[in-house]
């Protein structure tokens, strides 16, 4: 068993990365993550997810 972790700052990257990453695998779960943060007047958003596969 693997696990692998994405992280992008917008929703369509983790979309895309996690799709490319999975089309030949053996997926046994994915966890997703969404994380917001305030610097000054600016939003920052963290999207990330984990999976957990087979080679």
């Amino acid at each position: 068993m693997n696990v692998k972790i994405f992280d992008e700052g917008h929703e369509k990257d983790l979309e895309d990365s996690v799709n490319e990453f999975i089309k030949d695998k053996e997926i046994i779960d994915i966890k997703y993550q969404v994380a917001i943060s305030i610097v000054g007047e600016e939003q920052l958003y963290c999207f990330s997810a984990m999976i957990v596969y087979r080679k």
